[in-house]
């Protein structure tokens, strides 16, 4: 008598576990290979019969005046927190305008936004070098402010117009008929209820212009202004070789936080990017 074979139900599961575990390692390998590389004393280690592992990398990169790595990182995070924080609050007041109030050509307005962000930058900054060059802002946080505002505002009032369509109107007519004004709506009823819409377009900002490189590879010139990623990417020029181990050290220091970032907040970035997925 034949055996009966695997249950499908079974069968399914075994084959999403192996699926998943095989997206998982695929997706953290070269992370936990940049790890190890970066507590390594040569880079080559595998060729070698024994592996010394060290903090020197991480010590040269943080304590070296030439590699300015914490010029760097203030950098990054003095333009991605001000763009954030600036284009939440645009994109919060505007999504709340678009998504609740009744005016001619409101439709058009977040349709024309991400149709402007759609340009390639790439076909962009060469005007807006000439552009900034006349200002005299090249090699300038605003350089980096004003595009990175430009790029990731569309991102932002999407996020926040699906969290705001969530929140009933009646909310705000009848605070409009106690007396209240459209100001004292926003910043008093709709804000604290679309809170996790509106923080999770703020940790996506952040992290994006953290993260940028064409922009600030050519609006910066010097570590006072070019940030993490640039920096990072020049320091073989500085050497005239690959620093393989400070390297790997630099993008680790520069990659942990913003991991932190994602998975201590994971929670408020999913509400709001599935916040208008279910309507109800």
């Amino acid at each position: 008598m034949a055996r009966p074979g695997i249950p499908e139900e079974t069968c399914k599961r075994i084959l999403i576990a192996a699926g998943a575990a095989l997206l998982l390692v695929f997706a953290l390998s070269p992370f936990f290979w940049m790890l190890w590389v970066s507590l390594t004393s040569r880079p080559d280690f595998l060729f070698t019969k024994t592996v010394e592992y060290t903090l020197a990398n991480y010590t040269n990169v943080l304590t070296s005046p030439t590699l300015h790595f914490t010029d760097y990182f203030r950098n990054s995070l003095i333009v991605a927190s001000v763009t954030a924080v600036a284009v939440t609050l645009i994109a919060s007041v505007a999504g709340y305008a678009v998504s609740r109030m009744r005016f001619p050509g409101r439709v058009a307005i977040p349709l024309f936004v991400l149709a402007m962000s759609m340009f390639p930058p790439i076909s962009i900054v060469g005007y807006l070098y000439q552009w900034f060059s006349s200002l005299g802002l090249v090699n300038t946080h605003a350089a980096l402010i004003f595009p990175y505002s430009a790029l990731t505002v569309s991102l932002a009032l999407w996020i926040n117009m699906s969290y705001f369509a969530q929140i009933p109107v009646d909310l705000d007519r009848a605070a409009l008929v106690d007396g209240a004004s459209r100001m004292a709506v926003l910043f008093k009823i709709v804000f604290p209820l679309a809170l996790p819409g509106i923080f999770s377009a703020f940790l996506l900002v952040f992290i994006a212009c953290f993260n940028e490189f064409l922009f600030a590879l050519m609006l910066t010139i010097d570590p006072f202004a070019q940030t993490l990623p640039v920096g990072i990417a020049l320091f073989e020029g500085l050497h005239g070789e690959v620093p393989w181990g400070n390297l790997m050290a630099a993008s680790a220091m520069a990659t942990l936080p913003l991991v932190a970032l994602t998975l201590i907040f994971q929670k408020y970035i999913v509400q709001g990017l599935m916040g208008g997925a279910v309507k109800g």
